[in-house]
């Protein structure tokens, strides 16, 4: 059998590239096709750094030569991640000096148990030994300190390099700040967004966080000014998306990794975590059963083509040990503990494939109302 260029590339035009909506001959994601005999070698340009992305883009390849060329053709894919170019603009945000990656674990809206994530993966970081931080940047609704069990402790003051600092509380080997430190249990936070973006501002600047691998930042529910101040002010290495299954928390969360990809903000969704999977009765072990639906955040996440970090399941012990400020991920040898390592590997591997594939993430100007404009790091 001797394959023909022309054949290839006409089945290759079946492919549609994602986030591209055109096919990837027409797109320009195929550089090269190099045919002999039953041979062929694709030589492909994506823009997603996501192992997910270059598995699925293989596969694609693979099944339309094989099905629509030669069935028993011998295929090479080399699959090249194509890196945005560095804008040369002038700084705006800056980086914290010794925090080395910082994550916004973000919702498209409330009740999905984002903050009970973000709790549960910083003690499991700390748990493999990373050095861990958790900024409560959720200013109407901060959790932090409850879900810690440190709410009544507050920060100290210390001197560093001849300034004063405040020093995050820690517990669990996790240093935090939250707006609920320097409030009462019974206090509303009724602020505008320029006072609130103050606050975030000198939390995260004015304290002394010390050495850090990892700075989690607890974002509110939604798509707001507190999202944009945060992303304004810092370089975010990465954004984790937390879910329901059912519709309703589905759309938001699609629009929370909208608002991440936009071109003027542009900053990579690492995934999705699905919270509230499915619940198993103590007494059923073996039975799922799926009270929100079945694998929602999954298809969402094949659809808008970032990975699926894990499921959590709906368990009555996680809610428990929040509330006593003692997080679930925290009880050893249980398949809560095994489930959070899973996710909070997950992240850790996303985070690498994220500073090995691609530049570091800008943070965003404010320029209007209804826009912004990236600058560089």
């Amino acid at each position: 059998m001797n394959l023909k260029k022309q054949d290839i590339l006409k089945a290759l035009e079946t492919i549609t590239v994602p986030g591209e909506g055109q096919n990837m001959v027409d797109s320009g994601a195929v550089k090269n096709v190099v045919t002999f005999a039953d041979e062929v070698v694709v030589d492909i340009t994506i823009k997603n750094p996501a192992l997910q992305a270059r598995k699925k883009t293989e596969v694609e390849i693979l099944k339309a030569i094989h099905e629509l060329v030669y069935e028993k053709a011998k295929v090479k894919v080399n699959i090249t991640v194509e890196a945005p170019a560095k804008p040369t603009n002038e700084i705006k945000g800056k980086s914290i000096p010794g925090i080395q990656n910082i994550v916004a674990i973000a919702s498209g809206k409330g009740g999905v148990g984002k903050s009970t994530v973000t709790a549960n993966l910083a003690v499991t970081l700390a748990k493999m030994g990373f050095k861990v931080g958790v900024l409560d940047a959720d200013i109407y609704g901060p959790s932090m300190p409850i879900m810690f069990d440190v709410e009544l402790k507050r920060p100290l003051s210390v001197t560093v390099d001849g300034k004063s600092k405040m020093q995050p509380v820690e517990n669990y080997g996790v240093k935090m700040l939250s707006i609920g430190f320097f409030t009462k249990p019974d206090q509303a936070v009724v602020w505008r967004g320029p006072m609130a973006a103050k606050a975030l501002n000198q939390m995260i600047f004015d304290a002394a966080w010390g050495e850090l691998d990892f700075l989690l930042i607890d974002l509110p529910p939604g798509t707001g000014d507190i999202h944009l101040s945060i992303m304004q002010s810092l370089p975010i290495t990465g954004a984790v998306v937390v879910s329901t299954p059912q519709n309703v928390a589905l759309a938001d969360a699609k629009k929370g990794v909208a608002m991440f990809q936009q071109e003027s903000i542009n900053v990579p969704v690492l995934g999705i975590i699905e919270n509230m999977a499915y619940f198993t009765p103590a007494e059923l072990p073996e039975n799922k059963y799926y009270i929100f639906g079945q694998e929602g955040a999954k298809h969402l996440a094949e659809d808008l083509n970032v990975p699926l970090l894990g499921e959590i399941p709906l368990v009555q012990s996680i809610r428990e040990a929040g509330d006593v400020g003692r997080p679930a991920a925290m009880q050893s040898g249980t398949p809560l503990e095994t489930a959070f390592e899973n996710i909070t590997q997950n992240v850790v591997q996303e985070v690498v494939n994220r500073n090995t594939d691609l530049p570091p993430t800008e943070a965003i100007k404010i320029t209007t109302m209804a826009g912004c404009s990236a600058v560089k790091k």
